[in-house]
């Protein structure tokens, strides 16, 4: 009898932990995350591309150094925005990283030269490079998202016909046009959506690790952005 019990707790538990996803708090934090990584990421590479980019040409005559030296500063106090991001949206504690010694320099020189030698200001700068990627994957996971409602709309529509994608420029599609099929889509939906939650909070992790180790030091290391903060 207890082994049969135990069987039975351990199947609620696991299908809770499917479904549960769907009314965790931390899951639409994660999703708020990555709606604003995309964005963000368009932003951070347009700064850099000029930035860097036209600081390489005009090196030459000066005016570049100045252009490249703010990038990188730039690039900091966007770093600083970022961590406050991670710290508001997923499950870690992130401090500034305390690596730039500015109580022996002497002079606004030395002073920049202290955040050009700070390891944190590159391992920032190299989050924001990478958040492009991040971006990427987030209009991966908004075709999922799309795609799950389009089928649990369906009864509401049907007979309908769902197109998915194209290949070789012939569409491939379902037309949906009984009851039972309308069910099929629903359920096809229910599983899509479910596989987008969990998707979410998959990349939500790997972003707060990502912020973990590139951002500056963390005081919940054991906590993971899929958790529920209180």
């Amino acid at each position: 009898m207890a082994p049969s019990e135990r069987t039975g707790d351990d199947s609620g538990s696991s299908i809770g932990g499917i479904v549960g996803v769907v009314v965790d708090r931390q899951t639409y934090k994660n999703l708020c995350y990555l709606g604003i990584a995309f964005p963000l990421a368009m932003v951070y590479s347009m700064l850099f591309l000029l930035g860097f980019g036209f600081g390489t040409i005009l090196s030459m005559v000066g005016v570049g150094i100045v252009l490249l030296v703010t990038t990188v500063i730039g690039a900091r106090l966007l770093a600083g925005f970022e961590r406050w991001l991670a710290n508001a949206l997923l499950a870690v504690d992130l401090r500034p990283a305390d690596d730039v010694d500015t109580s022996a320099t002497n002079g606004p020189w030395a002073t920049l030269r202290a955040y050009f030698d700070a390891p944190s200001t590159w391992r920032g700068l190299g989050f924001l490079m990478v958040k492009f990627w991040l971006g990427f994957v987030t209009i991966v996971l908004l075709f999922v998202f799309v795609t799950a409602f389009s089928l649990l709309a369906v009864p509401f529509r049907y007979p309908h016909t769902e197109e998915f994608f194209t290949v070789n420029d012939q569409p491939i599609v379902w037309t949906i046009d009984t009851l039972p099929e309308a069910a099929l889509a629903v359920l096809l939906g229910g599983v899509l959506g479910l596989a987008f939650f969990h998707l979410s909070s998959a990349f939500a992790y790997v972003a707060g690790r990502m912020a973990v180790a590139l951002l500056g030091e963390s005081d919940a290391l054991e906590h993971s952005p899929t958790d529920a903060t209180e």
